[in-house]
């Protein structure tokens, strides 16, 4: 087969004409040449294998742990604990102070979902290592799982976490807050109010190539790491705070993935990787298989939302209220930062002068959630918009209307007092309308997004 690279030789050198044309994307020759490397495609010698024993618990004190069996199955040269972990500490975002540190590499006395885990067997063959890992056993005493983030936040719910709350606290407040304005009184002086609740579940990225390294030790002491993570650094500086190692002894080979859409941001298999890779002076491998990236891969958080609307007859919104709860599951990794970046986002993109909102970011005895492609604000927006898809249809207004009578302006404050700038909702909506063949009145065809607001 001849692949026709006249457009790549033509734009070699000219990288400022792409905009308003359809451009290839610039590793797609390699793709579908097959010329493409991933991290399995890494050639070395005396490869291990790494595999888990995974919790089939919800929640559970850990009694103990028998790693005897394991170490008799042929082909199995290393069983590793949380013992073996140098700082036994994993928070993705501590280098940037989101803390506490909640979430242990391999867990020391209890565990917190299905499928956490727990004790890492390392041997000559994947077969052997799955073997020594069914071989582990544990000990567990059971203990309530709490799984709906509403019942998390209840008093006299058990806390699952070491801080004592089933929530994250922010500047010690049990949500980040937004107050703008006074929304109980202009619901009281709103012609209608409205509330809805909007529901989303966990959404796994399902990835084609599944999550994995493979660690090489060289002989300069030094590790390297190659790796399909999204996330080069984060793998780097988390992984050398884990192994308590200066950063310049590892070396992270990345940047191809099958697929991460957010996932790959985590940093689980390279550090208990690189463990093993010290201990054994041998290359070794962890990769997911494709159960475990659907059961225990971060998905996007699942999140409840009620909105409250007060609304006049013409369709100005006047107030909102907004109760958003987001699961993080188990553990913090990037919640915390997507639970702020979704209270930010509300009201959406409306000039609503009177604004109240609690985000929630809450911890439940589910699989830990983090990134997926906007996360934090893509479940609000569904969220947001249907609310005014609902207004719309319970007052009779065309709903492109609607938007564009309440949409943020050049120079509005926004509720988390920043100034909108560069909003050009407006145009899009026109243009949108345009395309589609939707008649808008004339008063909305001519609004801009600098056209003054009336007071």
């Amino acid at each position: 087969m001849r692949i026709d690279t006249s457009y790549f030789e033509a734009e070699r050198d000219n990288h400022l004409n792409v905009v308003g044309r359809t451009v290839p994307r610039a590793d797609a020759l390699g793709h579908v040449t097959g010329r493409t490397e991933f991290f399995e495609d890494t050639p070395v010698t005396g490869l291990l294998h790494l595999k888990m024993h995974r919790s089939d618990r919800h929640h559970a004190l850990i009694k103990g742990i028998g790693t005897s069996a394991a170490l008799q199955v042929p082909g199995v040269v290393k069983v590793l604990t949380h013992a073996d972990v140098p700082n036994n500490w994993y928070t993705i975002l501590r280098l940037i102070g989101v803390e506490p540190n909640d979430e242990p590499v391999l867990p020391e006395d209890r565990v917190l979902f299905k499928g956490e885990q727990i004790a890492a067997v390392v041997a000559t063959s994947e077969e052997a290592a799955r073997k020594g890992a069914a071989a582990i056993t544990a000990d567990y005493e059971d203990l309530p799982a709490v799984l709906d983030v509403e019942e998390a936040l209840e008093p006299g719910t058990i806390a699952i976490k070491p801080h004592g709350t089933n929530h994250f606290v922010y500047e010690g407040h049990h949500c980040r807050r937004i107050r703008f304005g006074d929304v109980e009184a202009a619901f009281a002086q709103a012609d209608h109010v409205f509330e809805w609740r909007y529901e989303s579940a966990p959404i796994e990225h399902a990835p084609t190539e599944t999550t994995g390294c493979i660690v090489v030790p060289q002989g300069d002491g030094r590790l390297k790491i190659h790796s399909d993570t999204q996330a080069c650094f984060f793998t780097l500086d988390n992984a050398a705070l884990i192994l308590g190692t200066p950063f310049n002894q590892l070396r992270v080979i990345g940047g191809t993935v099958g697929g991460g859409f957010g996932g790959k941001v985590d940093v689980i298999v390279e550090p208990i990787a690189c463990i093993a890779a010290m201990q054994t002076n041998k290359p070794v491998k962890y990769v997911y298989d494709r159960y475990e990236e659907m059961q225990v891969s971060s998905p996007r958080a699942a999140e409840r939302i009620y909105i409250k609307d007060g609304v006049m007859d013409d369709g100005r919104i006047v107030a909102r209220q907004v109760r958003l709860y987001v699961d993080a599951g188990a553990y913090s990794r990037h919640s915390p930062y997507g639970t702020t970046k979704a209270a930010a986002h509300l009201p959406g993109p409306y000039n609503i002068p009177n604004v109240h909102a609690d985000a929630h970011c809450v911890y439940t005895n589910r699989t830990p959630s983090s990134a997926m492609r906007g996360f934090g604000v893509t479940i609000a927006d569904f969220a947001l918009e249907s609310q005014m898809d609902r207004i719309a249809r319970a007052l009779d207004i065309d709903p492109l209307e609607l938007r564009l009578k309440n949409a943020y302006r050049d120079g509005d404050m926004k509720a988390h007092r920043k100034v909108a700038e560069g909003t050009a909702l407006i145009e899009v909506i026109q243009r949108a309308a345009e395309l589609a063949g939707h008649e808008l009145g004339a008063e909305y065809r001519t609004l801009t997004s600098t056209t003054p607001r009336e007071s």
